[in-house]
């Protein structure tokens, strides 16, 4: 099952943020991997590998390398530890000088279960500047969909898989589908920001539960 463009969209112009060489003329559909060490893998339908996420932290910032199948770097990704701020900045390769940055993401107010995750490219001087892209949706349920900036433009979807579509079926792997003429290394980038901020979210929870203060206020025994 593939997810075609509204056909009363406008035709989107190429997005080229990262490479052009991750820009292909046809719509992509890819199988994307998570699991619970931080990693991402990307797999055509045929499960050849096309891109992976490895994470990489350090002791100030949560980090992870984009990679190519053979291991190149593609772009590094890291947001500063302990900020609360949940802004990532993205760097071309490994490197993570400020001239080498490539784009930004703002975690935005959500409501309840939903993601709300705002891309601002790195040309963009003021906190006020309007968003270039924005993931929305719901992660849980593997229902996301990225938008050029604060319009209805779609440029990247996700959806569950079904399980004659793979027969390692399971509720870390999703479908992708990334339009015509959209640099897939960014999309596959957006995709592992997310997941890598929801699994940090859920880390930092479980450490909050297992403290006296927080074990006692929810048994109604703090002050």
């Amino acid at each position: 099952m593939t997810m075609a463009q509204p056909e009363d969209e406008p035709a989107v112009s190429p997005v080229c943020v990262i490479g052009r060489q991750f820009v292909i003329s046809n719509p992509l559909e890819v199988i994307v991997e998570t699991n619970s060490k931080g990693s991402l893998l990307v797999t055509d339908t045929n499960h050849k590998v096309i891109l992976k996420a490895k994470e990489c932290n350090t002791i100030f910032h949560h980090q992870f390398l984009l990679l190519h199948a053979d291991d190149r770097p593609i772009a590094m990704a890291r947001d500063k530890l302990m900020t609360g701020h949940k802004r990532w900045k993205v760097y071309l390769g490994d490197s993570v000088a400020k001239s080498d940055m490539i784009f930004s993401t703002q975690a935005a107010h959500a409501v309840r279960s939903k993601t709300n995750v705002h891309v601002f490219l790195a040309n963009k001087k003021r906190k006020k500047d309007a968003w270039d892209f924005m993931f929305k949706g719901s992660w849980s349920k593997r229902n996301c969909t990225i938008y050029m900036g604060d319009s209805s433009n779609i440029i990247a979807q996700m959806r569950t898989m079904e399980v004659s579509e793979n027969v390692r079926f399971s509720k870390d792997r999703f479908m992708l589908e990334v339009f015509a003429n959209v640099d897939h290394a960014f999309i596959v980038t957006l995709i592992a920001i997310v997941d890598a901020t929801k699994s940090s979210t859920i880390r930092d929870r479980v450490i909050e539960v297992v403290t006296d203060g927080v074990i006692e206020s929810a048994l109604g025994l703090g002050p």
